[in-house]
């Protein structure tokens, strides 16, 4: 999810409260044209309330959390009752924020929340700080609007290349980097440091963690997702979903139906997803089912046409994709967000308002990012005027909202920005596989020198090198090529860097398919460039720590989980 154009949000006209909805349709793409007006309330919002992922919830406990749920979806429906259409409709969008001061008055007149953008805060030492004072301003004008529950006050903070707040907050490598370890629970570490810095500036929700199977042709997702391995990404998911969720954070697992096997670009127009419904089943689902059957709190839908299941209609504006696979036949019943709205494959030929009536209409419940949030807003309100949507099915979508931001209970305090490095640390020594050379033996001499890579890598890598007694230059020095390419950057219709490169030592940044090839006599994968990142790196090169990470992906001959671990 990433922004394709920002519009300032402009705020509603509306004059009372706030809500969204979720139905449960149809399963075959043959419905798309069906009805849409009446709310099915098969499906309840009670799942966005589930406390844990398969935490052993039986007996008393279990009957009490139920109990506890179905009050505060009690509580919610009475409140929804309350709002006025319009107040309804605004509350099932959240815009990006623009400035501070236009999302606060978005908020205060009737949006549900904001997404934070690295564009709205400062730049420098202060971020932090200015993030915070910034998402203290989004809740109380939640709360002056008189609405009693929390502002939906959301980030991008995946790890890896999608980070839209860096220093002073732990910087933690990008999800492949778990898929390589050999403990899921690292993932729950993780998530759990993450959403504990998030939690302490004041983020209700973050847009992780990414459950796509990645393949070799996946231009956009690459290192954000665990890796090729569906049940390998299954487990790292929903480790970080309850690392997030001991946080106090909602979680929002994406991008449905799977993203990791589709060769083009939703930023930048149509994107199919041309698989058979047996190799969905087999490979794209297996990540999204288990996240339904573990009751996570969100799921985001994907912009991607999915022509096994609807041929037409991208899959968040697609009552056969999100109602009918996602609700009915997966039997999700949290929360359903789209990616962002204002993407080109959501916005093409649609006439301002209308991506967010057809997601609101195929199930969605909170239309992310629209391009023009103050027309989304009137279009849900002219939909609920003409019949083509109830305001019931917009009461159902706020109430699941509310619940899911409600049911945030931290098992852990909030954590004060990068405090967490020792978890970063950790991940990054986990990580690192090895899949050419000596295990445990030292791969450079007493000199190196560098290449590939940006100049912020061959700097870090400097800086490592050096604290461990290698020289950079040199004659007789190996010869070490950093592999950059990979990391996709939103909306550029290309991965950033090169993936290819030459030298005595090859070491892959990003993915790591770059390392099939080469008279190399070591290569390695890092699936990242923190500094924690190249710590680890520097210790393998000398031989002080083995490399005990496992591909996550084949990367030619090497099978997934070949390495040195």
């Amino acid at each position: 999810m990433t922004p394709r154009t920002r519009r300032p949000a402009r705020r509603p006209v509306v004059t009372s409260l706030v809500t969204v909805g979720a139905l449960a349709l149809t399963g075959c793409a043959s419905d798309a044209g069906r009805d849409a007006g009446s709310a099915d309330t098969s499906t309840s919002p009670d799942g966005a309330a589930a406390v844990s992922e398969k935490s052993g919830a039986t007996g008393a406990n279990a009957a009490s959390t139920t109990a506890e749920t179905a009050r505060e979806t009690a509580r919610a429906r009475a409140e929804v009752k309350k709002l006025g259409t319009r107040r309804l409709a605004a509350q099932l969008v959240v815009p990006d924020s623009g400035s501070v001061d236009a999302g606060v008055r978005g908020i205060s007149g009737g949006y549900g929340g904001v997404v934070v953008m690295r564009s709205a805060l400062t730049r420098g030492s202060s971020v932090a700080s200015d993030a915070k004072k910034a998402n203290g301003r989004y809740s109380a004008a939640m709360r002056s609007s008189g609405r009693a529950w929390p502002a939906f006050i959301a980030i991008d903070q995946e790890g890896g290349p999608v980070t839209r707040i860096d220093a002073p907050l732990t910087r933690f490598p990008a999800a492949m980097a778990l898929g390589a370890v050999k403990d899921s629970g690292l993932a729950t570490h993780v998530g759990r440091a993450s959403g504990a810095e998030l939690a302490g500036l004041g983020f209700t929700v973050v847009m992780a963690p990414d459950a796509d199977v990645t393949t070799p042709g996946d231009p956009t997702i690459g290192v954000r997702s665990p890796g090729s391995d569906p049940a390998r990404v299954a487990r790292t998911a929903l480790a970080y979903v309850a690392g997030y969720r001991q946080a106090g954070i909602v979680p929002v697992v994406k991008h449905f139906p799977g993203h990791g096997a589709v060769a083009a670009d939703t930023h930048k127009g149509t994107a199919v997803l041309t698989a058979s419904k047996a190799a969905l089943e087999k490979r794209d689902l297996v990540p999204f089912r288990e996240a339904a059957a573990a009751k996570v709190p969100a799921v985001m839908t994907a912009h991607i046409v999915t022509k096994a299941v609807d041929r037409t209609r991208p899959a968040s504006q697609s009552r056969a994709v999100t109602t009918g696979l996602l609700r009915r036949q997966l039997g999700f019943s949290g929360l359903i967000v789209t990616d962002a709205l204002n993407m080109g494959a959501a916005t093409a030929g649609l006439r301002p308002g209308e991506e967010t009536v057809r997601a609101i209409e195929a199930g969605a419940d909170v239309a992310l990012m629209p391009p023009d949030p103050a027309a989304a807003v009137t279009a849900l309100e002219k939909a609920v005027s003409s019949g083509r949507l109830s305001r019931g099915r917009l009461e159902e979508s706020a109430v699941r909202m509310i619940v899911a931001l409600r049911a945030r209970k931290p098992a852990v305090p909030a954590a004060a920005p990068g405090s967490n490095h020792a978890v970063a640390r950790r991940v990054a020594a986990a990580s690192i596989t090895q899949i050419g050379g000596t295990c445990g033996g030292r791969l450079v001499g007493k000199a190196v020198t560098v290449s590939g890579g940006t100049p912020a890598d061959r700097a870090e890598f400097t800086r490592a090198v050096r604290s461990r007694g290698v020289r950079v230059g040199g004659a007789g020095a190996t010869r070490v090529a950093l592999l950059g390419g990979g990391a996709y950057r939103a909306g550029s219709g290309s991965a950033s860097g090169r993936r290819t490169g030459t030298g005595d030592v090859l070491v892959a940044l990003d993915v790591p398919y770059g390392l099939a090839s080469g008279t190399a006599k070591a290569r390695l994968a890092t699936y990242g460039r923190t500094p924690a990142t190249f710590d680890a790196l520097a210790d393998v090169l000398v031989g002080k720590a083995k490399a005990p990470g496992r591909l996550p992906v084949a990367v030619g001959s090497s099978k997934i989980g070949a390495g040195c671990g």
